[in-house]
């Protein structure tokens, strides 16, 4: 099918579809708000599993569309423009599905795929600790072989939706003594059993998408390993480079929508006739050119610094964005919309970006791993 028609095709389907019942979630959902509507929004994607719109770049073996890279990235640009909820299931659908087509045996890809594609499992990524952020080499939890079963202890941090999900994709320290990038592997873990505590974070937003995961004696089967154990380290930068794939130019016609919306705002009440809320205006346009024509030209490069590059531009510009809407709303940012603690958009949005350039990967570690593995410049010292 030409890219015209498919682009024809999806347009068309999500018109007709975003309606009725399902009318009203247009535009719910997304980072700072992902409490609203939820069980509807698990709803709404089933009813995009039924019609065949889910994990559209698996093979169709496994479940998916095998679609084009091309007709991927339309289906994220069309879903975007057309104001549909942002998803529940990304984590199983955009990275933990294809981690399994990549890594996973043929028992864990027919147990787990199907679900993910039915949207009748949630996931959540169980990576971050306390001591083990953006430097995720240091991982403390461990697990430890048990007759057929992993048992695991630690504690996960800013592990988002875990108050939603089924599973959770954790990476553990499997091997006593192992340091650094060794000894590591990557479970497959239930979340609704004894020793395991989930408490969910407040944040700035006044939001709680983020939680604490807390093993205590949790168990998985032994086979629920992906990729040798051991040897999770390579599976787990796999599931990472997957999480920055073709949904990125999704994301960016977001962005797209939230730079029109408060440039609209800077002219209804006059604060864009100051030239310097004018030049950071057009700073923020030509930002997202060039955000845009970055992920075009490296999309589907496997090459090491191109994921980096990639979420140091777009952290960095959605922050920026954050704080130039606080400039444009001027005094009135300071003031929220009502008690005890109601935020507008604006306010969310700063509030909530300023964690782009820590989560995901901090801007610290990202400029190490381009200076030290692609530029060859000197390791940091670390102490």
């Amino acid at each position: 099918m030409p890219d015209t028609e498919f682009r024809a095709r999806v347009r068309d389907w999500l018109e007709r579809n975003l309606a009725g019942a399902f009318a009203g979630l247009r535009g719910l959902g997304g980072p700072g708000r992902e409490h609203e509507a939820f069980a509807e929004r698990v709803a709404w994607e089933r009813h995009l599993a039924e019609a065949g719109w889910n994990c559209l770049g698996w093979p169709v073996a496994h479940g998916g569309a095998g679609a084009t890279l091309a007709q991927q990235v339309i289906f994220h640009e069309e879903y975007a423009r057309s104001g549909a909820p942002a998803k529940v299931s990304h984590l199983g659908q955009e990275l933990l599905g294809p981690t399994l087509i990549a890594f996973g045996t043929p028992e864990q890809q027919r147990r787990f795929l199907p679900p993910i594609v039915r949207v009748e499992q949630l996931w959540c990524q169980g990576y971050s600790e306390p001591g083990a952020g953006s430097d995720l080499a240091a991982v403390s939890t461990t697990a430890a072989l048990d007759g057929g079963e992993w048992v695991l202890r630690g504690q996960k941090v800013w592990t988002s939706l875990a108050q939603e999900a089924d599973w959770c994709f954790v990476l553990a320290r499997t091997e006593p003594g192992s340091k650094r990038h060794h000894g590591l592997s990557y479970l497959l873990v239930p979340l609704d059993q004894p020793g395991v505590e989930v408490r969910p974070i407040r944040q700035l937003t006044g939001t709680s998408e983020f939680n604490e995961v807390f093993f205590d004696g949790a168990r998985t089967a032994a086979d629920l390993v992906v990729g040798e154990p051991g040897q999770g380290w390579r599976v787990a930068m796999g599931t990472l480079a997957f999480e920055r794939g073709v949904a990125t130019l999704g994301q960016q016609v977001g962005f797209r929508r939230e730079l029109r919306a408060l440039t609209e705002l800077a002219e209804s009440t006059g604060a864009a006739a100051d030239p310097v809320v004018a030049d950071r205006i057009a700073r923020a346009w030509m930002g997202l050119e060039v955000m845009r024509a970055h992920a075009v030209r490296t999309l589907g490069d496997p090459a090491t610094g191109v994921a980096e590059v990639s979420k140091l531009v777009w952290a960095n510009w959605h922050r920026s964005l954050g704080e130039l809407a606080m400039l444009v709303r001027g005094a009135g940012s300071l003031v929220t919309e009502g008690a005890p603690y109601e935020l507008d958009e604006w306010q969310r949005l700063y509030l909530f970006s300023r964690a782009d350039t820590i989560y995901g990967g901090s801007n610290e570690i990202q400029r190490n791993i381009i200076a030290e593995r692609v530029l060859g410049l000197p390791r940091e010292v670390r102490q």
